[in-house]
């Protein structure tokens, strides 16, 4: 993986090209933004290992621990650190996702806010998968094991997963899939996050190739 400098950004803004816009048909090139272990972003890559149609062509990560690089690294896919300041500069973020062509952007476990100018380069173009069935549990703060215990402290009894394309609102763009799960009155934090995972494993490639393909 590699630290993405302001240096080497002004150097590629000399290089990039804008996003492709050719009449031969070409693979839906994605960039998968990651903040944490990656495990659905490695099943995200697996999933379209091979495929004509779409390629994985990067992962960006905030944190330069996360697990995700390596994973990318280990599959083959160039990998990237872009802390929070970097991403929250027009001059060297979108540089970088033009010089790899991309042409959407997958949160898989991303935790910064996406700043408005992404969203605005990328019209929905850019998908997130929420833990909880939103409206319910979702807003600043609302990620990982805080909307697990915010399920159980509820006392709700029915949980799932929220694929829906990002707005500047968090949590707030249009919904493009929902898959649920029972929670038992007996079911920890830990054990709803369990449940959870195993339908972000189940669902989530599925239903980006099915965008991809629309």
């Amino acid at each position: 993986m590699v630290q993405f400098s302001p240096l080497r950004a002004h150097e590629y803004r000399h290089k990039c090209l804008p996003l492709r816009r050719n009449s031969k048909p070409h693979p839906m090139r994605i960039a998968i933004f990651v903040s944490g272990s990656g495990t659905n972003c490695e099943n995200i890559i697996r999933h379209f290992d091979g495929s004509k149609k779409v390629v994985t062509a990067l992962v960006v990560s905030n944190r330069a621990d996360a697990y995700a690089l390596d994973r990318a690294e280990r599959l083959g896919v160039p990998a990237v650190i872009v802390p929070k300041a970097q991403l929250n500069d027009p001059n060297i973020i979108l540089p970088l996702l033009r010089l790899h062509d991309i042409d959407f952007i997958v949160l898989a476990g991303f935790l910064p806010i996406v700043p408005d100018f992404i969203i605005d380069a990328y019209p929905r173009r850019i998908v997130n998968i929420h833990p909880a069935l939103l409206p319910r549990h979702g807003g600043k703060g609302m990620w990982g094991h805080h909307v697990h215990e915010a399920v159980k402290a509820a006392g709700d009894t029915e949980t799932g997963i929220t694929i829906h394309y990002v707005s500047p609102v968090c949590d707030g763009g249009e919904v493009i899939a929902q898959f649920s799960c029972q929670v038992a009155p007996d079911d920890t934090p830990d054990d709803i996050a369990a449940k959870v995972h195993e339908l972000e494993m189940a669902h989530f490639p599925e239903v980006l190739e099915r965008l991809f393909a629309s």
